[in-house]
């Protein structure tokens, strides 16, 4: 005999998302992370596992690796954090090869993790953002948002005017064309000139394989900018700071989101009060 009772695996109609949607807005992590996830059967709706391609609504039980989870995203609070990376971290939570990794240095939070929004290869430095808002970070990571990443490069090599109108004109590449859009330099004689570069996306060593098309060598590589925010210069290299209301609230209107609710992690607890002296003293020494 069929249990009437008990609840269908996912549901239908208007009022319901993609499982891996919810998931990353639950802040567990970004839609490409939530559906390995799923995938993997460590997601389970009412009881049952999830599969690619279930809609969910926030009515269902839903909990990932056994844990039951908060699926009303639009109560959860949005949170942002700058990071200045060192060279030699890793963008992964955790590294088979015992490397030192970016989320090593962030501040803890219950009930939620952090998210990066892009990544960065182990040689680069710079402008890292996390939030817990995985429709955030899906937005500002997706092709369609057209965000700006800026970066500080310094090359090795002679280069030329030709050189610098194919770059950013297009390059063929292994994957598909790319482009930078807009190239300037910022001065330095030798092994030491600096140029700064724009690109609309974020594919794997893009500004490395852009210069090396074109016989030249990147000896430093540092992010300055993403999008609208830019990298704090008093912000050392190893160090974080939680972006304000009126920050991340421009952050969200630059990729279309709506205001969403914002507390602060230095909330008026010893864990808010020892992280809000971290972050204090971090911004008073300058970046070397």
């Amino acid at each position: 005999m069929n249990d009437k009772s008990k609840k269908p695996v996912a549901s239908s109609g208007p009022s319901t998302e993609k499982i891996q949607k919810v998931l990353a807005n639950a802040g567990m992590g970004s839609r490409r992370e939530m559906e390995k996830a799923v995938a993997d059967g460590r997601v389970m709706v009412n009881g049952e596992v999830a599969k690619l391609g279930d809609r969910v609504g926030h009515s269902e039980q839903l909990s990932l690796d056994g844990r039951l989870l908060k699926t009303d995203h639009h109560k959860k609070v949005r949170r942002v954090l700058i990071y200045n990376k060192p060279e030699g971290e890793v963008c992964t939570a955790k590294d088979p090869e015992g490397r030192p990794t970016v989320f090593s240095r962030l501040p803890k939070i219950r009930g939620e993790r952090w998210i990066n929004v892009g990544r960065l290869d182990i040689n680069t430095s710079g402008l890292l953002l996390f939030t817990t808002d995985g429709e955030l970070a899906n937005k500002l990571m997706h092709p369609s948002s057209e965000i700006d990443r800026e970066y500080a490069v310094r090359v090795l090599g002679d280069v030329n005017i030709d050189m610098i109108n194919r770059m950013h004109e297009g390059v063929a590449l292994e994957d598909g064309m790319a482009r930078f859009t807009d190239i300037q330099e910022f001065g330095g004689k030798g092994a030491n000139v600096w140029y700064h570069v724009v690109l609309m996306e974020g594919r794997n060593r893009e500004v490395r394989r852009l210069w090396e098309s074109q016989g030249v060598q990147v000896s430093r590589l540092k992010r300055v900018r993403y999008g609208n925010v830019f990298m704090d210069p008093d912000l050392r290299a190893g160090t974080w700071r939680e972006m304000e209301r009126k920050e991340v609230d421009l952050l969200a209107q630059s990729v279309g989101l709506p205001g969403k609710p914002w507390a602060s992690l230095y909330s008026k607890t010893p864990d808010g009060e020892r992280l809000k002296k971290k972050s204090e003293s971090q911004r008073t020494r300058r970046h070397a």
